[in-house]
């Protein structure tokens, strides 16, 4: 994790002074995770959720809030703020700050869909089979969420045909590993 994190800050700024970094993958492959570590590994980097910027109307709907609420405050070298949504409430009621930094990370399905790409300094793809990341969320969830489930994984399959991101990945992550490889994914 420490190689990767001074190869990340050794990348060309790409998001104005900032090092965008995505981590993609099915859901359940451990993205958050591996977020949350590689932000570690970077001091402290900040992480966008983006199910925080997604709503049950519109699972990927995200892109533009995202934009705006982020991308283009940190391309003008000022900190960000975005509205996040309650999954409960079934509305936004919160918000998250994504302070400057030299490398932000952004993490949840879709991240490296090409809306987001221009602003990429690097994407990560969690690689784990479809099936075998929805069993493990399926597992982690508990089944309250099966029909969530059931939804989300049409949802997210019609989003991959559409506009795949693991094609575009300089970095791979081995979901049940963890191991760190670069390249693309075969």
């Amino acid at each position: 994790m420490g190689a990767l994190a001074a190869e990340l800050r050794g990348l060309a700024p790409s998001c104005g002074p900032v090092r965008l970094v995505a981590v993609d993958g099915h859901a359940g492959s451990g993205k958050t995770t591996f977020a949350g570590r590689l932000g570690a590994a970077l001091g402290g980097a900040p992480v966008v959720h983006l199910d925080d910027l997604a709503t049950h109307a519109e699972p990927f709907g995200w892109a533009g809030r995202l934009r705006t609420q982020v991308l283009e405050p940190l391309a003008a070298g000022r900190d960000a703020a975005y509205e996040v949504y309650d999954w409960t409430l079934r509305r936004f009621a919160s918000t998250a700050a994504v302070p400057l930094a030299p490398v932000v990370l952004v993490e949840g399905v879709g991240a490296g869909r090409r809306a987001v790409r221009p602003w990429l300094a690097r994407l990560v793809w969690m690689e784990l089979s479809a099936e075998d990341a929805r069993r493990r969320g399926e597992e982690r969830d508990g089944p309250a969420l099966a029909e969530f489930w059931e939804g989300w994984a049409q949802a997210e399959s019609a989003h991959f045909a559409d506009d795949p991101s693991r094609p575009h990945a300089g970095t791979t992550v081995d979901g049940v590993t963890g191991r760190i490889s670069p390249g693309h994914p075969r």
